[in-house]
């Protein structure tokens, strides 16, 4: 599915089509250029998925987690990984398929080797100043991935 979105509202709703759409364990990979979108995409979907905290992004401590009444979200950006080991210290492997939450991640193509099988892909694009193209991929494996 593609989406443009011209503004924060646009990128919400097309956050809201994808909460619609998932379920407790899935994980969403978000690839995109700096400032394409994809903490403003989260945020959306923490919204979307009845989170009323302040969503921002975890650059500096890899992961943010934020608790709904029915799924929590366990945001992740791994801009600033170094090494795939940090994740196993981190504990990443328990929220892999957690059964109370999702997880949504950002700059994955850092750390290839630990996503899961199957996965939710969504590519944005900029197209200007504020215009983004969400590209939105259900049930994607590693296979679909090149790096």
């Amino acid at each position: 599915m593609e989406y443009i979105s011209n503004n924060e509202n646009d990128t919400f709703k097309i956050a809201q089509v994808v909460a619609k759409n998932i379920k407790a364990g899935d994980v969403v990979l978000l690839k995109g250029d700096l400032g394409a979108g994809k903490t403003n995409f989260t945020k959306g979907l923490a919204k979307s998925l009845g989170i009323e905290e302040i969503v921002t992004s975890p650059t500096f401590t890899i992961l943010n987690e934020h608790y709904g009444n029915d799924l929590n979200l366990y945001h992740f950006d791994f801009y600033r990984l170094e090494d795939e080991n940090e994740l196993k210290e981190l504990g990443f492997d328990e929220f892999i398929g957690k059964t109370d939450g999702i997880c949504v991640i950002e700059w994955f193509e850092k750390a290839p080797s630990i996503l899961p099988k199957t996965f939710i892909y969504i590519e944005i694009e900029k197209l200007g100043d504020y215009e983004r193209k969400f590209i939105i991929s259900f049930n994607k494996g590693k296979n679909d991935l090149n790096f």
